[in-house]
């Protein structure tokens, strides 16, 4: 059993999934709002909306070398206060060039905590010798549900600017309760006793470049599921209506089905992972991801494609957590990083991909991309099995 301390270390990490959930969804329901009182055209908005992804990218690989040189904790304090005063800076803004510059600061601190307490994660789960990775990352989804229930409810009886100051008081109370617990403890354990040992590395050492190229591997299916996270996101509801004639209710109802069954399959990972171990689990839901996907993408019946869309998210729920854990156990902060970037990446390089792809094609036909990276998610899990271990 966990001692007081890192029970009290665990609730502290997990609020600030949570919270960094609950922030970015408050920001994300208010986009339409903000576009309005700019007056940004579709495509200048979108160029701002660049903004929080380039800040993002940016700063992470910074952010892994700060935490190797701070400390995860302290770092991840200091993000997430920058993250809560500048969520409420978007509605200040009256043109598309200054919230785009704004963003940049949003994306910047949005990106450095995720790889600050993704570190912090890393090392409480290495001292718990338990596989808890997916719940930190269902805090943040449950967390992200709550900011975008609550975010529609205020939406309709608060301005922008009152919603996210709102936000950016919250954000400031809660960073000052669980910082102060964070900054209490020290990471129970340094990255490199967590580098695995020559028998999880198949009998060599995982020293230098082949650590290195393990580490961009795991970041590869964190690439794959944020692929399929972000095509969802953005496409799931538009092939619903365009190609199955679906209302917008139920073609809202699609993102719906796979978020929740996500955070249900991140709710559930711990047992599964301490069932299944590792690498069972990154084959298993890759493969069961690519099948939810074909059914999703093709399927000519609304209900099956709802259905489709739910066991995708079951299926994708734990490899981006197990990818990141797998990282940050090989190279620390750093090793977060590099897989967090590549992850976010995915994120970012999913939507226009299927854009395009429907474009050549259709859109069903781009969708089943997405069954085709939960797919290479499952090869990487049997080839690198041996250093997924359990």
């Amino acid at each position: 059993m966990p001692g007081p301390d890192l029970t009290a270390l665990r609730v502290a990490i997990t609020t600030f999934f949570a919270l960094d959930g609950f922030l970015f969804a408050g920001w994300v329901v208010r986009i339409p709002d903000i576009k309005h009182q700019t007056h940004a055209s579709a495509g200048a908005l979108g160029l701002a909306l660049l903004g929080v992804s380039a800040g993002a990218v940016l700063t992470m690989t910074l952010t892994g070398r700060l935490c190797r040189r701070y400390g995860s904790h302290p770092v991840t304090v200091v993000c997430m206060v920058v993250l809560a005063l500048s969520v409420a800076l978007p509605p200040l803004t009256r043109s598309a060039p200054v919230l785009g510059a704004v963003l940049l600061l949003f994306g910047a601190a949005y990106g450095g905590v995720n790889v600050a307490f993704n570190s912090a994660a890393v090392d409480l789960v290495a001292a718990l010798r338990r596989p808890v990775m997916p719940s930190f990352h269902a805090a943040f989804s449950l967390g992200g549900m709550v900011g975008a229930g609550l975010g529609g409810l205020a939406a309709g009886v608060l301005t922008p600017t009152r919603h996210m100051l709102g936000l950016t008081v919250i954000g400031l109370l809660v960073t000052a309760v669980a910082g102060r617990s964070l900054l209490r403890h020290e990471p129970p354990a340094p990255p490199e006793r967590t580098t695995p040992s020559p028998a999880e590395t198949g009998g060599g050492a995982a020293r230098g470049p082949a650590r290195r190229g393990l580490v961009v591997v795991f970041g590869l299916v964190a690439l794959c599921t944020a692929y399929g996270e972000g095509a969802m996101a953005d496409w799931g509801a538009l092939h619903l209506q365009q190609d199955l004639a679906a209302s917008a209710g139920t073609a809202a109802a699609g993102y719906a089905c796979f978020a929740l069954a996500m955070t249900v399959g991140r709710l559930t990972g711990t047992a599964l992972l301490a069932r299944l171990g590792r690498a069972r689990t990154v084959i298993a839901g890759g493969s069961v991801a690519a099948a939810g996907m074909l059914l999703g993408a093709l399927a000519p019946s609304v209900w099956a494609v709802l259905a489709g869309f739910a066991v995708t998210g079951l299926g994708l729920a734990n490899l981006f957590p197990v990818a990141v854990e797998r990282a940050g156990a090989l190279a620390g902060p750093s090793g977060v990083a590099v897989a967090s970037t590549l992850g976010y990446g995915g994120m970012l390089l999913g939507p226009p991909a299927i854009g395009f792809m429907a474009d050549w094609f259709s859109l069903p036909t781009a969708l089943t991309s997405v069954a085709v990276l939960a797919g290479v998610a499952a090869v990487i899990g049997v080839a690198t099995r041996d250093v997924l271990g359990r």
